[in-house]
């Protein structure tokens, strides 16, 4: 699947079948459900996840809790537009998907 098929599946109900927990996880952070995200990321463990926990915990403006999960992701914190940020992750996701 690429970035933008990612993202025009937004406007359906569910996300689509058979996507790894960090996509599902960011398809619901796409359509604003940061509960239904975060229970996702919680759940489950490895750097995707940590780096889409890190994502979440900057769309809630909690700058403490994202460092730390962008440690446990072994990344950089992102400092720009939460959108971009979204596309990036999608991005570098649906690539390692492919492989």
């Amino acid at each position: 699947m690429s970035p933008t098929h990612f993202k025009r599946s937004l406007s359906g109900k569910s996300p689509p079948a058979g996507l790894a927990a960090p996509l599902t996880a960011l398809w619901w952070a796409g359509k604003d459900d940061w509960d239904k995200a975060h229970k996702i990321v919680m759940s489950e463990a490895g750097a995707d996840c940590a780096w889409v926990h890190a994502y979440l915990h900057r769309v809630e403006g909690d700058a403490d809790n994202a460092r730390y999960w962008y440690r446990q992701a072994r990344r950089a914190p992102a400092t720009g537009e939460l959108a971009a940020e979204w596309q990036a992750i999608a991005a570098a996701l649906l690539e390692t998907k492919r492989r």
